[in-house]
């Protein structure tokens, strides 16, 4: 089932499958990606209870093993409505026997999106009915449309980051990180030129806090998506050699597993533990410039 939530500004669209963000429309122009399965059949995906994929399609904890697919299961399941007002929408999902079948915790997720004038709000509340610590990741996959120039690549197109001079992008292979990194060099304006060979080698992993802003520009450097967020690590993503017609802007709570990794569920990089009774809280905004 789908929602709309409208003001004078931004329509957006949001459906109770996954509780995803599936349109965000203003003065006519759609901004999120069609989900067109030709390059990829999401749109915004929740990513819960894991970011990115474990080692071999497999992860133990307490001695068991558990299998799950990446990016885990949230994002295929249905959500119950909780609470809606003019500018709000609240979808929550409850673990039941089948997810603890893969992720051996109780929890609940709320995810609830806010419009005021020409941004999105997305908060994230996660709380755990445990008997013990919780342990999981969190993260969004929004896809944005990008104009493609007349060779249909990313020529023309830029980003905009917080931060100016050299960011440290980590390697990534196969669907795990690498203990390899690249440098990603910005102008004088925090920006960085989009060609067709940026995703070559996949999603574009920024760790350590290293910004908490990210722009998408036209050719003449205007931005029109803003993503501002503070999760310690974000990717950027689209289709590898593809240069498919949009990009993605992900910030996490969690990512996928580097390619040696042999521990369990709590020793995973980034991951996020929750007392007993915990709540956890986070998110991010989209703005539409």
């Amino acid at each position: 089932m789908q929602i709309v939530l409208k003001n004078d500004t931004i329509t957006a669209t949001f459906d109770t499958h996954g509780a995803e963000l599936k349109s965000l429309v203003k003065d006519g122009r759609e901004f999120m990606w069609n989900g067109d399965p030709a390059y990829w059949n999401r749109t915004s995906p929740v990513l819960f209870p894991f970011v990115g994929a474990v080692k071999d399609g497999v992860y133990r904890y307490r001695g068991e093993e558990y299998k799950m697919g990446q990016h885990g299961f949230a994002r295929d399941m249905e959500f119950k409505v909780v609470g809606q007002t003019e500018s709000s929408i609240s979808f929550r999902l409850d673990s039941d026997e089948e997810t603890k079948k893969k992720y051996p915790f109780k929890f609940e997720l709320t995810i609830m999106y806010t419009i005021h004038k020409n941004e999105l709000g997305i908060a994230w509340i996660v709380k755990n009915p445990n008997r013990t610590t919780m342990y999981f990741s969190i993260g969004a996959h929004p896809a944005f449309m990008v104009k493609l120039d007349e060779n249909d690549t990313f020529r023309g197109n830029w980003l905009q980051f917080d931060t100016k001079g050299e960011l440290i992008a980590t390697d990534f292979s196969n669907g795990l990180v690498k203990h390899s990194t690249h440098t990603v060099t910005t102008d004088e304006d925090g920006c960085v030129a989009l060609d067709e060979h940026f995703f070559d080698n996949g999603v574009q992993i920024f760790e350590r806090d290293q910004a908490q802003r990210v722009s998408i520009l036209d050719k003449d450097k205007t931005p029109y998506v803003t993503l501002e967020f503070d999760t310690p690590l974000f990717g950027i993503w689209s289709p590898e050699k593809k240069n498919a017609p949009f990009l993605c802007i992900e910030p996490w709570y969690g990512r996928a597993d580097a390619e040696d990794f042999e521990g369990e569920l709590q020793e995973r990089r980034y991951e996020r533990s929750l007392e007993v009774g915990g709540t956890f809280r986070g998110g991010y905004k989209i703005f539409i410039n």
